[in-house]
């Protein structure tokens, strides 16, 4: 799923045609899944009006093979489109650029065995729920402490039964759907939460790019010492 506009990030292209230790966000993304699934099927659902920028830009990098379709208005709607470019019948997969084989397969062992999958980490900082939200410089009126406990912090890949998915995207589009795992819940399905990891990075801002770059050169500096 690389369908989003990245505008959060700021700059001129979304962020997963931006460069990452070299390479576009999207590459690595492509490319974890090839190396952790040898053989599967990539499908990358783009913007419309990027989808020839990047067929370009892909050709300047090794990238695994992968067939490109274009998003629709909502993330619903591009899932449904990538679900129907499938040629095969596999799981479906979202991943970060900087996630690790592992936890790929980690999370593709669980969905296997529970039909649902998701990696989620637990949360750090303290949390608050808002009762109520004035406007943005005014701040917020009420809110109370929240137990943080009892909250994950979900990350990708989310991983699905093929035949649970498609059958939770037969669906209408509601807009509390903010990812797969919400929408394979609605459908009745339970959601099994896989250990995932502290550097399976979301790069939503331009202060991510600067963490995941840092990330990327300790790892390397790890591999090269071993």
């Amino acid at each position: 799923m690389a369908g989003g506009s990245g505008i959060r990030c700021g700059g001129a292209l979304p962020k997963q045609f931006a460069l990452l230790g070299g390479i576009p966000v999207l590459a690595r993304t492509i490319n974890a899944v090839a190396a952790a699934l040898p053989g599967a099927e990539i499908v990358a659902v783009l913007p419309e009006r990027h989808a020839d920028f990047w067929k370009n830009l892909a050709a300047r990098f090794e990238v695994a093979p992968h067939t490109i379709v274009t998003g629709g208005a909502e993330r619903f709607d591009s899932v449904r489109r990538g679900l129907a470019a499938l040629r095969t019948d596999p799981e479906l997969i979202g991943v970060r650029p900087l996630v690790s084989a592992e936890l790929i397969r980690r999370v593709a062992e669980a969905a296997e065995r529970y039909g649902a999958a998701i990696p989620v980490v637990e949360a750090v900082d303290s949390l608050r729920e808002v009762e109520e939200q004035r406007t943005e410089t005014e701040g917020i009126a009420a809110s109370h402490v929240a137990d943080r406990r009892r909250f994950r912090i979900v990350q990708t890949p989310q991983i699905f039964r093929a035949d649970i998915l498609r059958g939770a995207y037969g669906a209408e589009y509601r807009a509390e759907f903010t990812d797969d795992a919400s929408v394979v819940e609605a459908a009745g399905h339970g959601v099994f939460l896989a250990r995932g990891e502290r550097g399976n990075l979301k790069i939503t801002t331009a202060e991510d790019f600067i963490l995941a770059e840092a990330l990327l050169a300790a790892r390397e500096e790890g591999a090269e010492r071993e």
